[in-house]
């Protein structure tokens, strides 16, 4: 039995599909696509699911998941029917995430340096100042070409009009590029005869990119005497420990923890070895700021490295990203970014912000508290999904109780209208049926800034859910970039 796409049109109930109702610069690449799936039965769907399974078990390719009975790890959840994209879309795109990461960054290098947006009061002092990843500990450090946040994991959506929408930023420690390469390498194995057919532009030259863009933080004196680059993780019990592998794995550096590192009477870094000491100049760190240095942060973690801020406010070392990134990364300052893309740049957004009600202004929480059936509503710095209200789908007793919280800790709240996100066709027990999609692209910035060609595509499995996160029942999608004037 072939695909039955009319059947398929009756389950979107208006939703934007990306396959079925691409707007004109995706018609050709989805056309492509859609030929091609309409020519599968059930058989070949199934023995290409079979085969991508085998694919991901012999690869190891794994995530952890938090329960309380102890942390779990299970097979990556992938779905073999492509994400795809238009080339011309795509640059648009990228110009929009470039233009982004840039203001973001002159806006970080801003705030802890001479503070002129809030001096000009662009954004209120308070609540940058108030912010719990505001790290005082970094003011009047100028990072190395001013780059605070070399590693950029932006979330993107389309609507129900097929609009493309950041709906946040993640500047920390962003994961998921590791299975943005696997997904790639799963689909040569399980449909190889269409990477022959379709120009499907590449993406596997990230590691070489990232590896590049590390080596032009290292310090100056440093840059011409083959510097030293590790991977810094919290360790194997890491929900994104087989990432930091992967990683260290693809640019040939070390993997270290903590214990792993010194810092020198002279403020440089040493990595220990089975030579003694070597000099570390650039560290890739996959762990929180508050954990990286005991001496600086908190003095509980047993995870960092005494001394590591002193070393990198001194210059001796990189880090990437630079510690206090994540004030930027707050969704109070979502809203507000908007506004530095046109303060720092002059320029108006090219990829435009979800509207967004702050819970700390009077008038916009009265709105929330009113509406909030209608509205999801978010923390200002959780993330995966955690904390969050989804209106439409929630039960009285859920919004009472985030009326109190917003009314207990407005400054803690945003929310923003509930989208319905684009779907794309999924295949679910052993049926093609649409579920909704986000794409995280991944930006690097240091000397230069670069993009990778389309991004991680998450999926939410689960029918009618809007949540993509692996942790709480997400897949993941290959992303096809597709150039269909070659």
């Amino acid at each position: 039995m072939t695909i039955d796409w009319q059947d398929y049109q009756t389950r979107l109930s208006g939703m934007y599909d990306e396959l079925l109702n691409p707007c004109e610069h995706q018609q050709s690449a989805a056309c492509a696509l859609r030929d091609y799936l309409s020519s599968l039965d059930d058989s070949d769907l199934r023995e290409r699911k079979n085969a991508s399974e085998l694919a991901i078990q012999v690869m190891g390719i794994s995530f952890t998941v938090y329960t309380e009975g102890g942390n779990i790890d299970r097979n990556w959840p992938f779905d073999i029917l492509p994400r795809i994209i238009d080339r011309r879309e795509w640059e648009h795109t990228e110009a929009g995430l470039t233009q982004r990461l840039t203001a973001l960054n002159l806006f970080l290098n801003d705030l802890y340096n001479e503070q002129k947006i809030l001096k000009d009061g662009i954004i209120p002092a308070d609540i940058i100042l108030n912010s719990k990843d505001f790290r005082k500990q970094c003011v009047g450090v100028t990072p190395p070409h001013g780059v605070w946040a070399n590693i950029c994991g932006s979330d993107l959506v389309r609507d129900d009009s097929g609009t493309l929408y950041v709906l946040e930023d993640n500047l920390r420690v962003p994961s998921g590029v590791s299975y943005m390469l696997e997904n790639r390498l799963v689909m040569k194995r399980t449909f190889p005869e269409l990477f022959g057919q379709y120009s499907i532009l590449p993406m596997d030259d990230y590691p070489a990119q990232l590896y590049e863009m590390l080596l032009s933080l290292a310090p100056k004196n440093r840059r011409d005497d083959d510097p030293e680059v590790v991977v810094m993780t919290p360790g194997i019990y890491n929900s994104a420990y087989f990432e930091h592998a992967y990683l260290a794995q693809q640019m040939g550096v070390e993997l270290v923890q903590g214990s792993d590192l010194v810092v020198g009477a002279n403020d440089c870094v040493y990595m220990r070895n089975i030579d003694g000491l070597k000099r570390v100049d650039v560290i890739y760190r996959r762990i929180d700021d508050s954990f990286m240095d005991p001496k600086a942060f908190n003095p509980d973690s047993t995870l960092g490295v005494p001394g590591l801020l002193r070393a990198w406010r001194q210059g001796r070392v990189a880090l990437a990203n630079s510690p206090g990134s994540g004030v930027a990364d707050d969704k109070v300052v979502y809203a507000f970014v908007p506004d530095i893309i046109k303060y720092y740049l002059d320029e108006e957004p090219i990829i435009p912000n979800v509207p967004t009600y702050l819970c700390m202004d009077d008038k916009q929480r009265e709105y929330v508290l009113e509406n909030i059936a209608d509205l999801v509503v978010k923390p200002a710095n959780e993330s995966g999904g955690y904390g969050m209200l989804i209106g439409p789908k929630s039960t009285p007793e859920e919004q009472k109780a985030f009326k109190t919280l917003i009314q207990e800790n407005p400054r803690n709240y945003i929310a923003q209208p509930t989208l319905s996100l684009s779907t794309a066709p999924t295949l679910c027990d052993g049926k093609i049926a649409p579920r909704h999609v986000d794409l995280r692209p991944f930006i690097l910035q240091g000397d230069s800034t670069s993009i990778t060609t389309g991004g991680l595509t998450r999926v939410a499995l689960r029918e009618g859910s809007l949540v993509v996160n692996s942790s709480q029942g997400g897949g993941s999608k290959d992303t096809w970039v597709m150039d269909m004037e070659l």
